[in-house]
């Protein structure tokens, strides 16, 4: 057990409570195979404070001492808030992240953006005012919540700033494609094989057309509402008085929901083209789908 100085002793009574239950908190959500990784990106306490620590004990313990650290350091809110952000940034693929678009009002200008400036006028309306903070810190007249949303923050980054649409060369790339084996049995009848070859390459070509050759953004859904109004020819029924649309939800979910996509055609499961409901989700940068009537 670890003896504190006294003079220690009466700096740890400086740390706000809520602060030291914050510490406690985060600190045990922290896997016991991360601690120390987690602790050393934090960069909050020394290389020496931390060979004080038995990382074999108990967590509850483990916790307690770490969090006796944060005290004799006078750790403050603002590196509480830290280590929870490093912690978030480890396990972001555990959240569902939602996407913002900013825009700038008529006739403003379209300025470069720089991240530093931002920082630093963030922090200052953040002081004065926490309502509109964001809008004004980074110059933009309104934000705006996008359709758009995932566990992969690479992914929705690619996706808003168009940044996946590079060709990334892959291992059989410069092969030509009536070169690269189609898989046919070739006790099959040569009309049959010369229609079948056509097909694939014609199936190929589009999904590279619409697709492109390079990995897809990670995506794990893709959601469409659908609001219709009854239509019928013939006059009378339940259905034809109501007012009230028609509503349909569908969802398509994968791990990989994007390359799945790309995959259904070639793999013969679905005609080439994919609708454009499916195909548009990167260029439209949204995964969320109303359709209704117009």
């Amino acid at each position: 057990m670890r003896r504190e100085p006294a003079g220690d002793v009466g700096r740890a009574k400086e740390m706000d409570e809520t602060v030291s239950e914050f510490f406690r908190r985060t600190i045990l959500k922290i896997p016991m195979t991360e601690m120390m990784t987690i602790l050393k990106t934090w960069n909050f306490l020394s290389e020496n404070q931390l060979q004080t620590i038995n990382f074999r004990q108990r967590k509850d313990s483990l916790v307690q001492d770490l969090v006796l650290l944060c005290e004799e350091n006078r750790a403050s809110l603002k590196d509480a808030a830290l280590l929870d952000i490093i912690y978030t940034q480890f396990h972001r693929h555990q959240k569902v992240w939602d996407v913002f678009q900013m825009s700038k009002g008529p006739g403003e200008d379209i300025d470069l953006f720089d991240m530093e400036q931002f920082k630093s006028s963030f922090k200052k309306i953040l002081k004065r005012a926490l309502k509109n903070a964001l809008t004004i810190a980074s110059k933009h007249h309104q934000i705006v919540k996008m359709d758009l949303r995932s566990r992969y923050l690479d992914s929705l980054k690619a996706i808003v700033f168009k940044q996946y649409n590079q060709t990334f060369e892959t291992h059989n790339s410069t092969t030509p494609l009536q070169e690269r084996s189609l898989g046919l049995d070739i006790n099959m009848d040569s009309r049959i094989i010369h229609e079948n070859k056509i097909e694939k390459e014609r199936v190929q070509r589009v999904t590279q057309e619409i697709f492109g050759d390079y990995p897809q953004p990670r995506l794990e859904f893709a959601q469409y509402k659908l609001e219709t109004k009854f239509k019928s020819d013939l006059n009378g029924g339940i259905l034809a008085e109501r007012e009230e649309p028609l509503r349909c939800l569908v969802k398509f979910s994968s791990p990989h929901l994007l390359e799945a996509l790309k995959s259904l055609a070639p793999a013969g499961i679905a005609d080439a083209p994919l609708s454009p409901l499916l195909t548009c989700i990167p260029n439209k940068g949204m995964n969320y789908f109303k359709i209704r009537d117009k």
